[in-house]
C-alpha cells in the first residue's frame, strides 16, 4: 500500500466510524470494525479502485453487519431496556471523531433503527444518511440493486411509521434542556414537572451490571422522580459532580462521583417539552466519557 492509499483511508476515516456507528449504536464495536476495515484495505488492490470512499464504506459495512447480527443475539439477553453507547460531541475538534450530527444520531432515531433487520439498517444508513448511490449500497450488502430498493422503501416507511414527532430545533432544544437541567441539578421537583410533556418516557440502561429502571417509565411525575432520585442517591454515594454536555446530538447530562462518571443522561426535546430522558448506567458504556 502506498501512501496515497493510507491517504485515502485517513481522509475517510470519520465517515467510516460514522457509518458503522449508525449500524450499530456501540463506540467500541464501530471503532472494531474500523480498525478491520483498515486491515482489509491494506491487502485491496488498489488498482481496480475507482472510488476509494464507495470501496471503503463497503467493506466497513460487511464488517458492521457481521457485528451487527452477533450483536442482536447478545441484546435478546440485555437485562433492562438497551440504548446506545453515548457518543459525546466535545469542541472544535469533535468533527475529527465523526461526522454524524442532527436526529440521525439521536438515542430516539437510533432507538428505531434497532427495529430494522441488519441489512435494512445498513441499507436505510448508507441511502437516507449518507447518501449513497443504490449501485454502491448493492455492493456493500451483496445484494442486487432491485433489492435494495426495496429493502430501502421498506426500511424508510419502517422508521417514518416508529418515528416520534420531530425534536425541537437547536436553540429551542437548549433553551428547554437548560430548564430541565437547572432543575433537576437543583433539586427542584415543580420546575423539572412544568418543564416535562405530559407523555414523556424515561429508559434507563444499567446492562443488569448497575440499579436502574427495568422497564420504561412514564409520566411526569414519576419521571420526574426518578430523575431527582437517581441525583440524590449518587450524592449519597461519594463526590457528586455534574456538567452539561452534548451527546448524540442531544442536550445532556453527564454525572460522576468520586470522579468516576456514574450515568450519563440525554435530554430529547420536542416543542416546549422534554419528551423522552434517556439516562446510561452500563459502565461499560461510560469509559469514553470524562468530568
Amino acid at each position: 500500500m502506498t501512501a496515497e492509499h493510507d491517504d485515502d483511508f485517513v481522509a475517510h476515516r470519520a465517515l467510516l466510524f460514522s457509518i458503522a456507528y449508525e449500524i450499530l449504536g456501540s463506540v467500541a464495536d464501530a471503532e472494531d470494525a474500523v480498525s478491520e476495515c483498515w486491515i482489509r484495505w491494506h491487502d485491496v488492490d488498489h488498482e481496480n479502485v475507482d472510488n476509494p470512499r464507495a470501496y471503503l464504506a463497503r467493506i466497513v459495512t460487511r464488517q458492521a453487519l457481521n457485528a451487527a447480527r452477533s450483536a442482536g443475539r447478545r441484546r435478546e439477553e440485555y437485562v433492562g431496556p438497551w440504548l446506545p453507547e453515548p457518543l459525546e460531541a466535545r469542541g472544535a475538534d469533535a468533527g475529527l471523531d465523526h461526522v454524524l450530527t442532527g436526529e440521525a444520531v439521536t438515542t430516539a432515531m437510533l432507538l428505531v433503527l434497532e427495529s430494522l433487520t441488519p441489512t435494512e439498517r445498513a441499507v436505510f444508513v448508507l441511502r437516507e444518511v449518507f447518501d449513497f448511490d443504490y449501485s454502491e449500497i448493492a455492493a456493500a450488502v451483496d445484494k442486487s440493486e432491485p433489492a435494495v430498493r426495496q429493502v430501502a422503501h421498506r426500511a424508510r416507511n419502517h422508521v417514518r411509521a416508529r418515528r416520534s414527532a420531530a425534536v425541537a430545533e437547536p436553540t429551542q432544544a437548549q433553551s428547554v434542556a437548560e430548564r430541565f437541567m437547572a432543575s433537576a441539578m437543583s433539586g427542584d421537583v415543580q420546575g423539572l414537572m412544568d418543564v416535562l410533556s405530559p407523555g414523556v418516557v424515561y429508559l434507563g440502561d444499567g446492562g443488569g451490571v448497575v440499579s436502574a429502571a427495568r422497564r420504561p417509565i412514564e409520566g411526569v411525575d414519576h419521571v420526574a422522580r426518578i430523575v431527582l432520585g437517581l441525583l440524590a442517591k449518587g450524592a449519597r454515594l461519594g463526590g457528586l459532580e455534574m456538567r452539561t454536555a452534548v451527546v448524540n446530538a442531544m442536550p445532556a447530562i453527564i454525572v460522576s462521583v468520586d470522579g468516576v462518571v456514574d450515568n450519563v443522561t440525554c435530554i430529547e426535546v420536542s416543542g416546549q417539552h422534554v419528551s423522552a430522558v434517556y439516562t446510561i448506567r452500563n459502565p461499560e458504556k461510560l469509559t469514553r466519557l470524562h468530568m
